[in-house]
């Protein structure tokens, strides 16, 4: 596939999962994962969620910007390693607020706490089972009955 196709693959997975593993860095150095709800994902992989000034998220990203987000459904992963910086630009919170972010901020956009988190995506890996869930099983079988290492599908490494 092309750098194109790659990365229309990776914008895809983001966009059909909708939730994702947002891992941080924590004060031990330890790796930390939070669920996150993608807000927009860039055609270049940037990706931009809304938080709480106040959360761990916020604090591990302020003393070590470095971040991967992953994202699955089905038969589809993708890995998205980059940067993040917090964004506070009211009018930015403004432009993406949405009904579903007020189900976590009911006061609004204008709530003090409100902030937005963009993540400069700088490469993805992503793996895709061709068929779903049925072809997966299928393959698993042939491996069983072949003796055969099984067929993992598509996968692709993409600088963003």
């Amino acid at each position: 596939m092309s750098d194109t196709e790659n990365i229309g693959q990776v914008t895809k997975i983001i966009n059909d999962s909708h939730i994702g593993m947002l891992t941080t860095i924590n004060e031990e150095g330890a790796l930390v994962s939070r669920p996150l709800a993608v807000q927009e994902v860039k055609d270049d992989g940037d990706m931009w969620f809304f938080t709480s000034s106040e959360t761990s998220q916020v604090a591990h990203v302020r003393a070590d910007p470095r971040v991967n987000v992953s994202f699955g459904k089905n038969t589809e992963w993708v890995s998205v390693a980059g940067t993040a910086e917090i964004v506070t630009d009211r009018q930015k919170i403004h432009d993406m607020w949405n009904q579903v972010v007020e189900a976590w901020f009911p006061d609004g956009p204008d709530t003090p706490e409100v902030v937005l988190l963009r993540v400069d995506s700088d490469s993805a890996e992503y793996w895709t089972s061709p068929g779903g869930r049925a072809a997966t099983v299928l393959q698993w079988v042939k491996s069983k009955v072949t003796n055969s290492r099984m067929s993992v599908g598509e996968s692709g490494t993409v600088d963003l």
